[in-house]
This record gives C-alpha cells, sequence and structure tokens, in this order.
C-alpha cells in the first residue's frame, strides 16, 4: 500500500494547496500553515532535504476533507 501513493516535495504540496485556494497564514519554524476561505486548515513541514510521505500525505488530504486520491489529481 505504502507504493501506491508518490512522495511529494514540500513545493509540490504546496502548489496544490494553491490551486486549491489554500493561502499560507503563518510560519513557525519549519512548518507553514495554510488556511481556506471556508475555514479549512492544514499544516505542511518544511524540512531541508525531506520529502512528504504517502503518510503525512494522506493526512494533509484529511484535514482539508478530501481522499489523497482527490488531492493528487491537481498535481
Amino acid at each position: 500500500m505504502m507504493g501506491k501513493y508518490p512522495v511529494l516535495k514540500p513545493r509540490e504540496v504546496i502548489t496544490i494547496l494553491e490551486k486549491l485556494g489554500f493561502e499560507e497564514v503563518r510560519q513557525k519554524g519549519s512548518h507553514k500553515q495554510f488556511r481556506h476561505i471556508d475555514g479549512r486548515c492544514t499544516t505542511v513541514s518544511l524540512h531541508k532535504g525531506r520529502d512528504i510521505s504517502p503518510i503525512l500525505l494522506r493526512q494533509i488530504a484529511k484535514d482539508i476533507g478530501l481522499t489523497i486520491e482527490a488531492f493528487l489529481k491537481y498535481i
């Protein structure tokens, strides 16, 4: 199951969130928080040299009310 979903760079995840209408509201250390006008929000970690794992990707999609499949359609 782990091979089913891609490993994305944090910048790729942020690009998808921006396409979905999310805006960065604040950053604390290496974590950026994004919020949608309807109130949904999520956090993306920006650790140097580290990608976003499928497990974290699934959590980000869940945070914003999408399935991981629906989220990945915006790549």
